[in-house]
């Protein structure tokens, strides 16, 4: 697979099968599991961005949607964290079985509500989950999972994205692992001023080649 080939696939779940784009460049070292937004997919603008820019770094991604096209009609089921949980820990099983991805390690990188179902799977999976970064997260939502959370954890929000900050700041606190808390000066909770997202992307890079392991263990 070349490092721009994005592979469209079916992931086959106990109840359900979910769509996802997967890109895993020549050398990769390892692969980051995409949880997305409240109202957001696989098709998200921003999280397309950071992907392609881990792509140039050598770092797998995969982008799918937590929910089928029936089920995000139903507005409560973006909020249904146990539900979403549920669902990353489903398809990260799934990739840590298929041929083509189960011999890479894994981190995640959850954006709004999704750094709570990130940061949840990531205490279900312990050390297998080698990484975890949040943008503009909620990891408040996942409250009671933070002290389970083995991984290293990078909480990355906008300086002008005060409320989003507080409960930032409240979860660091109950995070026992490697952990930091990197503010971008001038951001707001898209970080869409000029070179806010590609601070985010730079930094997780940074993260994840500090607390990948070789390819193959």
């Amino acid at each position: 697979m070349s490092i721009m080939e994005i592979l469209e696939i079916n992931i086959p779940l106990s109840n359900v099968t979910l769509k996802g784009n997967l890109v895993i460049p020549k050398n990769a070292i390892g692969i980051v599991i995409f949880s997305h937004g409240s109202g957001s997919s696989r098709f998200s603008p921003r999280n397309n961005y950071v992907a392609k820019m881990f792509h140039r770094s050598n770092i797998g991604t995969l982008l799918f949607d937590l929910l089928t096209e029936e089920e995000d009609e139903i507005y409560e089921n973006r909020f249904n964290i146990d539900l979403l949980v549920s669902r990353l820990i489903e398809v990260t099983e799934w990739l840590m079985k298929n041929e083509n991805t189960k011999g890479y390690p894994f981190a995640y990188f959850g954006a709004s509500t999704g750094a709570a179902s990130a940061l949840r799977a990531a205490a279900y999976f312990g050390n297998t989950i080698k990484a975890v970064v949040s943008r503009g997260g909620r990891p408040d939502l996942g409250l009671s999972a933070l002290a389970l959370v083995t991984a290293p954890t990078l909480l990355i929000v906008g300086q002008m994205d005060v409320p989003v900050v507080i409960m930032n700041k409240q979860a660091y606190d109950e995070i026992n692992t490697i952990k930091e808390m990197k503010t971008i000066p001038g951001a707001t909770h898209l970080f869409e001023e000029p070179g806010a997202l590609q601070e985010v992307a730079e930094s997780a890079i940074d993260w994840y080649k500090k607390y990948f392991n070789n390819k193959m263990e």
